[in-house]
């Protein structure tokens, strides 16, 4: 056996139910993200770029598409003798059968895999963040600190504070305090669900807290630690990171890739993302159309009006349409005329002739406002919208529909059709 110096356990079992229609029929870390990738891709490349060999990714929600694409990990060099990429979905025990019920619970069922490599350190990962981040740099943060555990930090607005869970620490990154969404922050240093903790420490602290409910890193395993006299230090990261937890924020992610210096570079050689391609002809731009400021991916053919907009792979786009400000997914058809402005398509959606996507005033949502609360029409994978209708905005459809079900030839602003269970 290869003694390994740090492992990596990536958390991919969530359903991400914040980006409602889109995650109906995947994981979260398997939604598409700037026309190419997968979201997982990116936690996956930051492991091979920072020398992590050996990745444990434990799945739960309908994990089939996210398997596929992660397959034996040859795309990010992962398809090791020894180490490499692992799925670890729940299984049954001789004792019991569960599932997941929270991050360090998922991360206790698989105790045996990490005992397997016996690290000096391990480190747990988040499915479902862009970033990119030099684990290597952490992990000798961690180890000059002489930390039991070290949580990467990023520091946000202290208006958006209130939204994650933060601490306080002093200059050397010392923690002293901890606050799980705290109504009035005291320090705008979030965690980013990226930790590292020294094998035994954490082995021990999974195994006294086995029997505690849903038990987290977050509210239970870091705080116990941190209350026993455990060091726990913050890393501070500087580069970009985006949770894309809301459609808003996915929608913002996606739209960041086009402009003219983009913060977030997907183009850089020394630090490159990989993912599972498929082998497709080049993109196909039809004489008298128009491509402005947009991503396209291959195999996709224009023959309308491309600006300012994010489409994927195998994507057809016919005569006159127009698409503004969208994110089109894989293997979508966009027939004739139709126009769409602020739109999310999932995979496989097919949009009739002479649709119009995204009309009239914004409207609360009276199907989930806690979802869908952004000028944005959502539309779930392989659904299909009838010809010559209209969406108003902040609306979302999942099905086959028909015109009937768009009373005088619309789906108002804060409407929904819903025609599959699973959202």
């Amino acid at each position: 056996m290869i003694k390994k110096e740090m492992i990596a356990m990536l958390l991919a079992g969530g359903q991400g139910s914040r980006l409602g229609v889109l995650t109906s029929k995947l994981a979260k870390p398997a939604v598409a993200f700037g026309g190419k990738y997968k979201i997982i891709d990116f936690p996956l490349s930051n492991c091979i770029n920072s020398g992590v060999d050996t990745v444990g990714v434990l799945t739960q929600y309908r994990p089939l598409r996210l398997n596929q694409h992660i397959g034996i990990g040859m795309p990010w060099d992962l398809d090791r003798a020894f180490g490499g990429v692992q799925v670890l979905p729940p299984y049954e025990r001789a004792d019991n059968a569960e599932w997941y019920s929270g991050t360090a619970n998922a991360i206790y069922q698989n105790l045996e895999y990490m005992e397997y490599y016996d690290p000096d350190y391990v480190l747990i990962l988040s499915g479902d963040h862009i970033y990119k981040m030099d684990y290597e740099v952490m992990l000798d943060f961690h180890k000059s600190s002489k930390a039991d555990v070290t949580i990467a930090t990023y520091q946000v607005p202290m208006e958006e504070a209130a939204r994650f869970g933060v601490v306080i620490a002093d200059e050397q990154g010392v923690i002293s305090e901890f606050e799980e969404k705290p109504e009035h922050p005291r320090s705008n240093k979030a965690s980013m669900g990226i930790y590292i903790f020294n094998w035994k420490v954490l082995r021990q602290a999974l195994i006294d807290m086995k029997d505690v409910p849903n038990c987290d890193f977050g509210k239970h395993i870091i705080p116990a630690l941190h209350e026993n006299g455990s060091k726990c230090c913050a890393y501070d990261f500087k580069g970009y990171w985006k949770d894309v937890g809301t459609l808003g924020s996915y929608w913002e992610a996606n739209m960041e890739l086009i402009d003219i210096i983009p913060e977030f570079n997907l183009y850089e050689e020394f630090w490159r993302i990989y993912t599972k391609s498929d082998n497709l002809p080049p993109q196909y731009l039809a004489p008298g159309s128009t491509v402005k400021k947009s991503i396209i991916g291959e195999g996709t053919e224009v023959y309308g009006n491309v600006e300012n907009s994010v489409i994927g792979s195998n994507v057809y786009i016919g005569k006159d349409a127009v698409i503004k400000n969208s994110i089109i997914m894989n293997n979508a058809v966009i027939k004739d005329g139709a126009v769409m402005d602020k739109a999310i398509l999932a995979e496989g959606v097919e949009v009739g002739k002479n649709v119009e996507l995204g009309v009239g005033e914004y409207a609360d949502s009276e199907y989930s406002s806690k979802v869908y609360a952004f000028d944005l029409v959502t539309v779930g994978e392989k659904s299909v919208i009838p010809d010559d209708v209209k969406v108003g905005k902040n609306t979302a459809i999942l099905g086959v529909t028909t015109k009937e079900e768009y009373p005088d030839g619309l789906l108002a602003s804060g409407k929904a059709i819903i025609k599959e269970a699973g959202e």
